[in-house]
């Protein structure tokens, strides 16, 4: 297959599948294929209701479509899968999308044909959980008649920085050959450039392996904070004097949620599991982050009892519900935690996130999202994430909405030191 010759259909068109979609249109004829119509709906009108792409973006990808109609990939012979892999409620991988689109590929496919995934999954995923299915399915031989190829993807949502165009790339191929031939696709659209990973197996490995370390390297900083609270020492001091040093990573502590830090260590250590090894750090990085949420909850209902609030029936309003800032998805946020702790404890909690989409925090959560904020109401105000609108508000403002002897718990660094009352 030359370049000239590829009719691409990327699958699933979230965060991962849009942005791809986009530059590849630019270039190549393009499908963008997803099994919700309201998503296709939107897109068809130009609308990206995760704010990762303007309605101009969309209009300038000139070779590109939108469907969710299974007729309309039969024709491509590049298929990129971008569904989302996260985990049940045991903390195990759940595979089941990416092995539907995976069946769904697996009908379409011809003689020739390349499938590429960038969904994350654990090294040897593609190749021993995935090409049996496409085989089945398709009753064509892996390597012989399909191929396959893996190229992570890098997307953080919300960062208008760093995009997928300025983010180098990591690919990989079924066969040199193939490996050649997907790069030098993804090549054509990367403006930063692709590294070209000698296995599937390796490119599989290097995406699970880059929120991992995100996650201990957070895990460590939120386990320092924990024993300069024990000693009345200003953390975000400590790491400012010790970023001082030209080698000093810039973490700060908080709270790890969302599809990827808080997911992505789960599918190695089940892999490593599987052969045999128990991997002991790993898991001890998500187990003291997971519990990050209920510290955050305890914390202030010590404070509240310090200053003699009644903790039962304190109004506490929670700013900020997505997973990190700037940005409005709130799968797998760990503001979950706080919120749970403190209704637990008596408290009644507002939760306001202007980034927050209404009906879906009602619907996956059970939370009314407030659409105002109260001056001189809560006993408590914690900002949990750190979007631009509340760093613009200000502390004045901020202060303003507590009630007189009210808390403000600062999770994310947002005001200075004397203009909050807890930080973490």
């Amino acid at each position: 297959m030359k370049l000239s010759e590829i009719k691409i259909a990327v699958i699933g068109l979230g965060y991962v599948g849009l942005p791809l979609a986009i530059e590849f249109g630019k270039k190549f004829s393009v499908v963008g294929f997803d099994i919700n119509q309201q998503r296709i709906k939107e897109l068809l009108n130009e609308l990206d209701m995760t704010n990762e792409a303007t309605a101009g973006e969309i209009a300038d990808s000139k070779n590109l479509t939108f469907s969710n109609s299974i007729s309309d990939i039969e024709h491509c012979n590049c298929y990129i899968v971008t569904v989302p892999t996260p985990i049940d409620h045991l903390k195990k991988p759940d595979l089941f999308p990416l092995f539907k689109a995976t069946e769904m590929v697996g009908a379409l496919l011809n003689e020739g044909d390349i499938v590429i995934y960038e969904s994350t999954v654990y090294p040897g995923a593609t190749e021993d959980e995935c090409v049996p299915i496409l085989e089945k399915v398709s009753d064509l031989k892996f390597n012989r008649d399909f191929f396959c190829g893996y190229s992570p993807e890098r997307i953080n949502p919300g960062d208008k920085e760093h995009r997928l165009i300025n983010i180098k790339k990591v690919t990989s191929g079924s066969t040199h050959e193939i490996a050649l031939f997907i790069d030098e696709l993804y090549n054509s659209v990367i403006d930063a450039g692709t590294h070209m990973a000698s296995s599937i197996r390796v490119a599989e490995a290097a995406k699970v392996i880059e929120n991992t370390q995100r996650d201990l390297n957070i895990a460590l900083i939120n386990e320092l904070a924990l024993i300069f609270n024990k000693m009345n020492i200003d953390t975000e001091e400590v790491l400012d004097a010790a970023g001082s040093k030209w080698n000093f990573l810039p973490f700060r502590p908080g709270l790890v949620g969302g599809h990827c830090i808080g997911v992505d260590p789960y599918y190695l250590t089940h892999k490593a599991q599987m052969i045999g090894y128990n991997p002991e750090i790993i898991l001890a990085g998500r187990k003291l982050n997971d519990m990050m949420g209920n510290y955050v909850a305890q914390k202030l209902i010590k404070a509240m009892k310090d200053k003699d609030i009644a903790v039962k029936g304190a109004k506490v309003l929670i700013m900020g519900f997505t997973f990190k800032e700037n940005c409005s998805d709130i799968r797998n946020t760990r503001v979950i935690d706080i919120y749970n702790d403190l209704v637990t404890s008596g408290c009644d909690v507002d939760v306001y996130d202007p980034l927050v989409n209404v009906p879906d925090l009602a619907l996956e959560y059970e939370i009314m999202a407030s659409s105002n904020l109260k001056s001189n109401y809560y006993s408590a105000v914690i900002l949990a994430v750190a979007h631009q609108e509340f760093s613009d508000m200000g502390s004045t403002k901020i202060r303003s909405l507590c009630s007189q002897d009210g808390i403000i718990y600062d999770l994310k660094y947002l005001l200075n030191k004397d203009e909050s009352d807890i930080r973490l």
